[in-house]
Protein backbone atom coordinates (compact mmCIF):
# COMPACT_ATOMS: atom_id res chain seq x y z
CA UNK A 1 0.00 0.00 0.00
CA UNK A 2 1.44 3.02 -1.29
CA UNK A 3 1.77 6.50 1.59
CA UNK A 4 -0.69 8.39 0.14
CA UNK A 5 -3.77 5.51 0.65
CA UNK A 6 -2.72 5.38 4.61
CA UNK A 7 -5.78 5.58 6.62
CA UNK A 8 -6.79 8.51 8.06
CA UNK A 9 -8.13 8.54 11.82
CA UNK A 10 -11.85 9.78 11.46
CA UNK A 11 -13.10 12.18 14.04
CA UNK A 12 -14.64 11.06 17.45
CA UNK A 13 -18.34 10.57 16.93
CA UNK A 14 -20.45 12.78 17.80
CA UNK A 15 -22.26 12.66 21.19
CA UNK A 16 -25.81 10.69 20.95
CA UNK A 17 -28.79 13.46 20.33
CA UNK A 18 -31.54 14.15 22.89
CA UNK A 19 -34.72 13.75 21.72
CA UNK A 20 -35.74 17.18 21.71
CA UNK A 21 -33.00 18.09 19.54
CA UNK A 22 -34.06 15.14 17.00
CA UNK A 23 -36.47 17.45 15.01
CA UNK A 24 -34.39 18.33 11.73
CA UNK A 25 -34.93 21.57 10.02
CA UNK A 26 -33.19 22.49 6.38
CA UNK A 27 -31.14 25.49 6.10
CA UNK A 28 -33.80 28.70 6.39
CA UNK A 29 -31.29 30.64 4.38
CA UNK A 30 -30.76 28.57 1.68
CA UNK A 31 -34.36 28.27 1.63
CA UNK A 32 -34.39 32.22 1.80
CA UNK A 33 -32.05 32.56 -1.58
CA UNK A 34 -34.13 29.83 -3.28
CA UNK A 35 -37.51 31.88 -2.79
CA UNK A 36 -36.73 34.76 -4.05
CA UNK A 37 -35.03 33.59 -7.01
CA UNK A 38 -38.06 31.91 -8.11
CA UNK A 39 -40.23 35.47 -7.55
CA UNK A 40 -37.18 37.01 -9.29
CA UNK A 41 -38.12 34.82 -12.02
CA UNK A 42 -41.37 35.53 -11.97
CA UNK A 43 -41.70 38.75 -12.27
CA UNK A 44 -38.52 38.49 -14.90
CA UNK A 45 -40.36 36.21 -17.30
CA UNK A 46 -43.32 38.43 -17.38
CA UNK A 47 -41.51 41.44 -18.31
CA UNK A 48 -39.25 39.28 -20.84
CA UNK A 49 -41.86 37.01 -22.53
CA UNK A 50 -43.16 39.76 -24.82
CA UNK A 51 -41.40 38.10 -28.46
CA UNK A 52 -43.76 34.53 -27.08
CA UNK A 53 -46.55 36.16 -26.64
CA UNK A 54 -49.87 34.99 -28.80
CA UNK A 55 -53.04 37.15 -29.37
CA UNK A 56 -54.90 33.63 -28.38
CA UNK A 57 -53.16 33.31 -24.94
CA UNK A 58 -51.49 36.51 -23.31
CA UNK A 59 -50.51 34.67 -20.26
CA UNK A 60 -49.61 31.22 -21.59
CA UNK A 61 -45.50 31.64 -21.39
CA UNK A 62 -45.83 33.13 -18.13
CA UNK A 63 -47.79 30.13 -16.84
CA UNK A 64 -45.97 27.21 -18.84
CA UNK A 65 -42.68 29.10 -16.69
CA UNK A 66 -44.98 29.18 -13.30
CA UNK A 67 -45.47 25.42 -14.29
CA UNK A 68 -42.06 24.38 -14.72
CA UNK A 69 -41.47 26.37 -11.37
CA UNK A 70 -43.35 24.11 -9.53
CA UNK A 71 -42.15 21.20 -10.58
CA UNK A 72 -38.70 22.37 -9.67
CA UNK A 73 -40.07 23.46 -5.92
CA UNK A 74 -41.39 20.08 -5.31
CA UNK A 75 -37.61 18.07 -6.67
CA UNK A 76 -36.06 20.83 -4.04
CA UNK A 77 -38.87 19.72 -1.42
CA UNK A 78 -38.51 15.99 -1.97
CA UNK A 79 -34.80 15.95 -2.05
CA UNK A 80 -34.09 18.31 0.71
CA UNK A 81 -35.27 15.23 2.87
CA UNK A 82 -33.60 12.20 1.17
CA UNK A 83 -30.71 11.91 4.07
CA UNK A 84 -27.50 13.32 2.06
CA UNK A 85 -25.99 9.38 2.38
CA UNK A 86 -28.55 8.56 -0.30
CA UNK A 87 -26.59 10.34 -2.65
CA UNK A 88 -23.60 7.88 -2.71
CA UNK A 89 -25.36 4.92 -4.24
CA UNK A 90 -27.63 7.30 -6.17
CA UNK A 91 -24.80 9.75 -7.78
CA UNK A 92 -23.25 6.67 -10.21
CA UNK A 93 -26.87 6.37 -11.44
CA UNK A 94 -27.30 9.59 -12.34
CA UNK A 95 -23.63 10.17 -14.15
CA UNK A 96 -25.35 6.64 -16.20
CA UNK A 97 -27.94 8.57 -17.12
CA UNK A 98 -26.21 11.90 -17.62
CA UNK A 99 -23.81 9.98 -20.25
CA UNK A 100 -26.62 8.27 -22.03
CA UNK A 101 -28.55 11.09 -22.81
CA UNK A 102 -26.00 13.37 -23.60
CA UNK A 103 -24.83 10.31 -25.88
CA UNK A 104 -28.20 10.32 -27.47
CA UNK A 105 -28.26 13.73 -28.33
CA UNK A 106 -25.16 13.85 -29.87
CA UNK A 107 -26.55 11.25 -32.27
CA UNK A 108 -30.19 11.80 -32.92
CA UNK A 109 -30.38 15.57 -30.89
CA UNK A 110 -32.38 18.61 -32.27
CA UNK A 111 -29.92 20.50 -33.69
CA UNK A 112 -30.19 24.55 -32.40
CA UNK A 113 -28.06 27.19 -34.03
CA UNK A 114 -25.55 24.39 -35.78
CA UNK A 115 -25.31 22.12 -32.83
CA UNK A 116 -27.57 19.05 -31.60
CA UNK A 117 -28.20 20.39 -27.98
CA UNK A 118 -31.13 18.57 -26.61
CA UNK A 119 -34.69 16.11 -27.14
CA UNK A 120 -38.11 16.66 -26.42
CA UNK A 121 -39.87 14.46 -23.57
CA UNK A 122 -43.50 15.07 -22.64
CA UNK A 123 -43.38 18.34 -24.30
CA UNK A 124 -40.01 19.78 -22.28
CA UNK A 125 -36.61 20.19 -24.10
CA UNK A 126 -34.62 18.23 -22.33
CA UNK A 127 -31.04 19.67 -22.54
CA UNK A 128 -28.20 16.91 -21.31
CA UNK A 129 -25.22 19.11 -20.83
CA UNK A 130 -26.91 20.85 -17.41
CA UNK A 131 -26.58 16.91 -16.14
CA UNK A 132 -22.99 16.69 -17.30
CA UNK A 133 -22.29 19.62 -14.72
CA UNK A 134 -23.95 18.34 -12.17
CA UNK A 135 -22.33 14.78 -13.04
CA UNK A 136 -19.18 16.53 -12.18
CA UNK A 137 -19.42 17.94 -9.05
CA UNK A 138 -21.07 14.38 -7.65
CA UNK A 139 -17.92 12.79 -9.12
CA UNK A 140 -15.55 14.41 -7.59
CA UNK A 141 -17.22 14.71 -4.11
CA UNK A 142 -17.50 11.12 -3.70
CA UNK A 143 -13.96 10.30 -5.10
CA UNK A 144 -12.15 13.36 -3.58
CA UNK A 145 -13.90 11.88 -0.05
CA UNK A 146 -12.55 8.46 -0.84
CA UNK A 147 -8.66 9.49 -1.72
CA UNK A 148 -7.87 11.88 1.06
CA UNK A 149 -4.44 11.73 2.87
CA UNK A 150 -3.03 13.99 5.53
CA UNK A 151 -2.20 17.66 3.85
CA UNK A 152 -4.12 16.76 0.40
CA UNK A 153 -5.18 14.13 -1.78
CA UNK A 154 -4.18 11.04 -3.66
CA UNK A 155 -2.57 11.15 -7.05
CA UNK A 156 -4.97 8.05 -8.32
CA UNK A 157 -7.97 10.26 -6.67
CA UNK A 158 -6.99 13.23 -8.73
CA UNK A 159 -5.78 10.69 -11.84
CA UNK A 160 -9.96 9.74 -11.69
CA UNK A 161 -10.95 13.28 -11.43
CA UNK A 162 -8.95 14.82 -14.11
CA UNK A 163 -9.65 11.97 -16.66
CA UNK A 164 -13.86 11.59 -15.75
CA UNK A 165 -14.01 15.47 -16.39
CA UNK A 166 -12.10 15.51 -19.59
CA UNK A 167 -14.15 12.64 -20.52
CA UNK A 168 -17.15 14.55 -20.21
CA UNK A 169 -15.49 17.41 -21.61
CA UNK A 170 -14.98 15.36 -24.95
CA UNK A 171 -18.88 15.15 -24.64
CA UNK A 172 -19.91 18.84 -24.31
CA UNK A 173 -17.27 20.22 -26.08
CA UNK A 174 -19.39 20.15 -29.43
CA UNK A 175 -21.94 21.61 -27.69
CA UNK A 176 -19.99 24.93 -27.11
CA UNK A 177 -16.88 25.85 -25.35
CA UNK A 178 -18.14 27.49 -22.62
CA UNK A 179 -19.89 24.56 -20.92
CA UNK A 180 -17.01 23.13 -21.22
CA UNK A 181 -14.65 25.64 -19.44
CA UNK A 182 -17.48 26.07 -16.69
CA UNK A 183 -17.24 22.44 -15.92
CA UNK A 184 -13.78 22.61 -15.85
CA UNK A 185 -13.75 25.75 -13.73
CA UNK A 186 -16.14 24.02 -11.04
CA UNK A 187 -13.85 20.46 -10.82
CA UNK A 188 -10.93 22.59 -10.31
CA UNK A 189 -12.89 24.57 -7.81
CA UNK A 190 -14.16 21.67 -5.81
CA UNK A 191 -10.42 20.01 -5.82
CA UNK A 192 -9.09 22.95 -4.12
CA UNK A 193 -11.76 22.82 -1.64
CA UNK A 194 -10.64 19.04 -1.29
CA UNK A 195 -7.42 19.83 -0.38
CA UNK A 196 -5.35 19.00 -3.24
CA UNK A 197 -1.75 19.44 -3.37
CA UNK A 198 -0.96 23.14 -5.09
CA UNK A 199 1.49 20.83 -7.43
CA UNK A 200 -0.98 18.44 -8.44
CA UNK A 201 -3.18 21.30 -9.17
CA UNK A 202 -1.19 23.60 -11.10
CA UNK A 203 -0.64 19.80 -12.97
CA UNK A 204 -3.96 19.54 -13.42
CA UNK A 205 -4.84 23.23 -14.81
CA UNK A 206 -1.56 22.22 -17.25
CA UNK A 207 -3.51 19.08 -18.71
CA UNK A 208 -6.95 20.70 -19.49
CA UNK A 209 -4.92 23.21 -21.01
CA UNK A 210 -3.42 20.85 -23.68
CA UNK A 211 -6.26 18.82 -23.74
CA UNK A 212 -8.35 21.93 -24.88
CA UNK A 213 -5.37 22.72 -27.13
CA UNK A 214 -5.74 19.62 -28.81
CA UNK A 215 -9.83 19.28 -28.86
CA UNK A 216 -9.53 23.25 -30.74
CA UNK A 217 -6.74 22.00 -33.18
CA UNK A 218 -9.18 18.91 -34.23
CA UNK A 219 -11.98 21.54 -34.78
CA UNK A 220 -9.69 23.82 -37.21
CA UNK A 221 -8.46 20.75 -38.98
CA UNK A 222 -11.55 19.46 -39.74
CA UNK A 223 -13.76 22.24 -40.38
CA UNK A 224 -15.26 24.61 -43.27
CA UNK A 225 -15.75 27.62 -43.42
CA UNK A 226 -18.18 28.24 -45.97
CA UNK A 227 -20.17 25.08 -44.66
CA UNK A 228 -20.02 26.34 -40.95
CA UNK A 229 -21.74 29.84 -41.82
CA UNK A 230 -24.20 28.15 -44.03
CA UNK A 231 -25.18 26.17 -41.06
CA UNK A 232 -25.05 28.10 -38.36
CA UNK A 233 -27.41 30.37 -39.99
CA UNK A 234 -29.89 27.61 -41.61
CA UNK A 235 -29.30 24.63 -39.42
CA UNK A 236 -29.31 23.08 -42.48
CA UNK A 237 -26.07 21.64 -44.95
CA UNK A 238 -26.03 22.30 -48.66
CA UNK A 239 -27.91 19.61 -49.16
CA UNK A 240 -31.13 21.18 -46.96
CA UNK A 241 -30.40 18.32 -44.60
CA UNK A 242 -30.43 18.76 -40.58
CA UNK A 243 -27.07 19.17 -39.60
CA UNK A 244 -24.89 20.16 -36.90
CA UNK A 245 -21.97 22.63 -37.57
CA UNK A 246 -18.23 22.92 -36.72
CA UNK A 247 -18.42 25.98 -34.32
CA UNK A 248 -14.58 26.71 -34.26
CA UNK A 249 -15.61 29.24 -37.06
CA UNK A 250 -18.11 30.72 -34.58
CA UNK A 251 -15.69 30.69 -31.50
CA UNK A 252 -13.20 32.71 -34.01
CA UNK A 253 -15.66 35.61 -35.08
CA UNK A 254 -16.95 36.20 -31.35
CA UNK A 255 -13.49 36.18 -30.07
CA UNK A 256 -12.71 38.91 -32.59
CA UNK A 257 -15.54 40.56 -32.43
CA UNK A 258 -15.15 40.69 -28.24
CA UNK A 259 -11.50 41.90 -28.78
CA UNK A 260 -12.48 44.34 -31.65
CA UNK A 261 -10.11 43.02 -34.25
CA UNK A 262 -9.56 45.62 -36.59
CA UNK A 263 -11.84 47.78 -35.44
CA UNK A 264 -11.48 50.81 -33.38
CA UNK A 265 -14.50 51.83 -32.65
CA UNK A 266 -15.89 51.27 -28.79
CA UNK A 267 -18.46 49.15 -28.34
CA UNK A 268 -21.28 51.39 -28.08
CA UNK A 269 -20.26 52.88 -31.29
CA UNK A 270 -20.42 50.49 -33.86
CA UNK A 271 -23.17 49.88 -36.24
CA UNK A 272 -25.70 47.34 -35.13
CA UNK A 273 -25.75 44.16 -37.48
CA UNK A 274 -27.06 40.81 -37.35
CA UNK A 275 -23.99 39.56 -36.06
CA UNK A 276 -24.09 41.22 -33.18
CA UNK A 277 -27.63 41.88 -32.61
CA UNK A 278 -28.11 40.44 -29.66
CA UNK A 279 -25.40 42.04 -27.47
CA UNK A 280 -25.70 45.69 -28.94
CA UNK A 281 -29.10 45.02 -27.77
CA UNK A 282 -28.69 43.78 -24.98
CA UNK A 283 -26.22 46.56 -23.74
CA UNK A 284 -28.94 48.60 -24.37
CA UNK A 285 -31.37 47.46 -22.23
CA UNK A 286 -28.94 48.03 -19.81
CA UNK A 287 -28.06 51.39 -20.48
CA UNK A 288 -32.13 51.99 -20.35
CA UNK A 289 -31.99 50.78 -16.64
CA UNK A 290 -30.01 53.16 -15.21
CA UNK A 291 -29.45 53.42 -11.75
CA UNK A 292 -33.27 52.29 -10.33
CA UNK A 293 -34.74 51.01 -13.67
CA UNK A 294 -37.95 51.69 -15.45
CA UNK A 295 -39.80 49.14 -13.72
CA UNK A 296 -40.80 45.62 -13.90
CA UNK A 297 -42.79 44.84 -17.39
CA UNK A 298 -41.99 48.16 -18.66
CA UNK A 299 -38.60 46.75 -20.53
CA UNK A 300 -38.34 48.75 -23.77
CA UNK A 301 -35.91 46.02 -25.60
CA UNK A 302 -37.02 43.01 -24.56
CA UNK A 303 -39.49 43.29 -27.62
CA UNK A 304 -36.61 43.32 -30.08
CA UNK A 305 -34.04 41.19 -28.35
CA UNK A 306 -33.50 37.91 -29.41
CA UNK A 307 -33.15 35.10 -26.17
CA UNK A 308 -34.47 37.96 -23.99
CA UNK A 309 -35.92 35.55 -21.26
CA UNK A 310 -33.12 33.08 -21.82
CA UNK A 311 -29.74 33.56 -22.57
CA UNK A 312 -30.16 37.62 -22.10
CA UNK A 313 -32.37 37.42 -18.94
CA UNK A 314 -30.61 39.34 -16.27
CA UNK A 315 -30.30 42.31 -18.92
CA UNK A 316 -33.87 43.01 -18.54
CA UNK A 317 -33.40 42.24 -14.89
CA UNK A 318 -30.90 45.35 -15.21
CA UNK A 319 -33.22 46.96 -17.17
CA UNK A 320 -36.57 47.06 -15.05
CA UNK A 321 -34.27 47.25 -11.81
CA UNK A 322 -31.41 48.99 -13.07
CA UNK A 323 -28.15 49.37 -11.38
CA UNK A 324 -29.15 48.61 -8.03
CA UNK A 325 -31.79 45.40 -8.76
CA UNK A 326 -28.86 43.73 -10.91
CA UNK A 327 -26.58 44.00 -8.34
CA UNK A 328 -28.55 43.04 -5.49
CA UNK A 329 -29.28 40.11 -7.47
CA UNK A 330 -25.94 39.44 -8.29
CA UNK A 331 -25.26 39.50 -4.29
CA UNK A 332 -28.27 37.15 -4.06
CA UNK A 333 -25.97 34.76 -5.64
CA UNK A 334 -23.04 35.47 -4.18
CA UNK A 335 -24.56 34.83 -0.06
CA UNK A 336 -25.42 31.34 -1.81
CA UNK A 337 -21.98 30.69 -1.76
CA UNK A 338 -21.20 32.12 1.58
CA UNK A 339 -23.52 30.33 3.21
CA UNK A 340 -22.49 27.32 1.65
CA UNK A 341 -19.03 27.80 2.60
CA UNK A 342 -19.95 28.57 6.81
CA UNK A 343 -22.33 25.11 6.80
CA UNK A 344 -19.18 23.10 4.51
CA UNK A 345 -16.67 24.29 7.42
CA UNK A 346 -19.05 22.95 10.33
CA UNK A 347 -18.99 19.37 8.22
CA UNK A 348 -16.45 17.27 10.17
CA UNK A 349 -16.63 14.71 7.11
CA UNK A 350 -15.02 15.74 3.60
CA UNK A 351 -17.81 14.44 1.98
CA UNK A 352 -21.31 16.56 3.14
CA UNK A 353 -19.01 19.20 3.03
CA UNK A 354 -17.40 19.01 -0.97
CA UNK A 355 -21.51 18.42 -1.48
CA UNK A 356 -22.99 21.27 -0.38
CA UNK A 357 -19.90 23.33 -1.49
CA UNK A 358 -19.64 21.52 -5.13
CA UNK A 359 -23.85 22.51 -5.70
CA UNK A 360 -23.20 26.25 -4.72
CA UNK A 361 -19.78 26.54 -7.03
CA UNK A 362 -22.01 24.95 -9.94
CA UNK A 363 -25.33 27.43 -9.36
CA UNK A 364 -22.92 30.94 -8.65
CA UNK A 365 -20.49 30.10 -11.34
CA UNK A 366 -23.22 29.69 -13.98
CA UNK A 367 -24.89 32.97 -12.54
CA UNK A 368 -21.49 34.70 -12.92
CA UNK A 369 -20.79 33.64 -16.31
CA UNK A 370 -24.02 34.67 -17.07
CA UNK A 371 -23.76 38.07 -16.09
CA UNK A 372 -20.64 38.25 -17.55
CA UNK A 373 -21.83 37.45 -21.02
CA UNK A 374 -24.39 39.80 -20.76
CA UNK A 375 -22.60 42.77 -19.40
CA UNK A 376 -19.60 42.16 -22.17
CA UNK A 377 -16.89 40.62 -19.37
CA UNK A 378 -16.95 37.58 -21.41
CA UNK A 379 -16.93 37.18 -24.79
CA UNK A 380 -20.54 36.17 -26.42
CA UNK A 381 -22.06 32.98 -25.48
CA UNK A 382 -25.16 31.22 -24.31
CA UNK A 383 -25.77 30.28 -20.48
CA UNK A 384 -28.79 30.51 -18.49
CA UNK A 385 -29.11 32.42 -15.16
CA UNK A 386 -30.03 29.60 -12.56
CA UNK A 387 -33.66 29.49 -11.59
CA UNK A 388 -34.58 32.95 -13.44
CA UNK A 389 -34.04 31.88 -17.36
CA UNK A 390 -36.65 29.80 -19.21
CA UNK A 391 -36.27 26.34 -19.98
CA UNK A 392 -37.13 23.36 -17.76
CA UNK A 393 -34.06 21.36 -17.55
CA UNK A 394 -32.18 24.19 -15.87
CA UNK A 395 -35.06 24.84 -13.31
CA UNK A 396 -35.27 21.33 -12.61
CA UNK A 397 -31.68 21.02 -12.67
CA UNK A 398 -31.10 24.01 -10.33
CA UNK A 399 -33.77 22.91 -8.37
CA UNK A 400 -31.96 19.57 -7.70
CA UNK A 401 -28.98 21.28 -6.60
CA UNK A 402 -30.91 23.36 -3.38
CA UNK A 403 -32.82 20.29 -2.55
CA UNK A 404 -28.73 18.56 -2.15
CA UNK A 405 -27.68 21.25 -0.26
CA UNK A 406 -30.72 21.37 1.89
CA UNK A 407 -30.75 17.80 2.56
CA UNK A 408 -26.72 18.43 3.54
CA UNK A 409 -28.00 21.48 5.94
CA UNK A 410 -30.63 19.17 7.49
CA UNK A 411 -28.89 15.74 8.33
CA UNK A 412 -25.27 17.20 9.12
CA UNK A 413 -26.33 20.63 11.13
CA UNK A 414 -30.00 20.83 11.79
CA UNK A 415 -30.63 22.07 15.58
CA UNK A 416 -29.53 24.95 17.15
CA UNK A 417 -28.59 23.66 20.53
CA UNK A 418 -26.36 20.58 17.92
CA UNK A 419 -23.39 21.78 16.43
CA UNK A 420 -21.84 18.37 15.51
CA UNK A 421 -22.20 16.46 13.17
CA UNK A 422 -25.41 13.66 13.17
CA UNK A 423 -25.64 12.53 10.10
CA UNK A 424 -22.42 10.59 8.93
CA UNK A 425 -22.19 7.59 11.17
CA UNK A 426 -23.66 5.57 8.07
CA UNK A 427 -21.25 6.80 5.84
CA UNK A 428 -19.28 3.80 4.34
CA UNK A 429 -16.08 3.49 6.39
CA UNK A 430 -13.80 4.58 2.93
CA UNK A 431 -15.52 7.95 3.16
CA UNK A 432 -15.49 9.18 6.71
CA UNK A 433 -12.21 11.20 6.14
CA UNK A 434 -12.56 14.56 8.14
CA UNK A 435 -13.03 17.71 6.44
CA UNK A 436 -9.75 19.61 5.39
CA UNK A 437 -11.87 22.98 5.91
CA UNK A 438 -13.52 21.66 9.54
CA UNK A 439 -13.64 25.01 12.39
Amino acid sequence: MSNEELEIQSPPSAAPVEAKDTRRKSDKYIWAVYLTLIVVSIVEQYSASSREITGSNVMAPILRHCFLLGIGLVITIAVSRVPYKWFIPLSPVFVIFSVLAMIYVLINGQVINGAARSFSLMGIQVQPPEFIKMSSVLVIALVMSRCQIPKGVTTRGVVICGGMVLFFSALLFSQGLTNTMLMMGISLTMMLIAGIQIKKFLLLILVYMLAGGVGVFIKIKHGSTEETTLIAETGRDAEGNVATVNRTGIWKARLERYFGAGDTLKKWERPIVDANRQEMYAYMAQANGGIIGVGPGNSRETARLPLANIDYVYSIVVEDTGLVGGLLLLAVYLSLLGRAGTLAAKCPRVFPALLIMGMAVYIVLQALCHMAIVTGVFPVSGQPLPLISKGGTSIFVTSLAFGIMLSVSRYVLHSKKNKQDTGTADLPENMQAPNPTYL
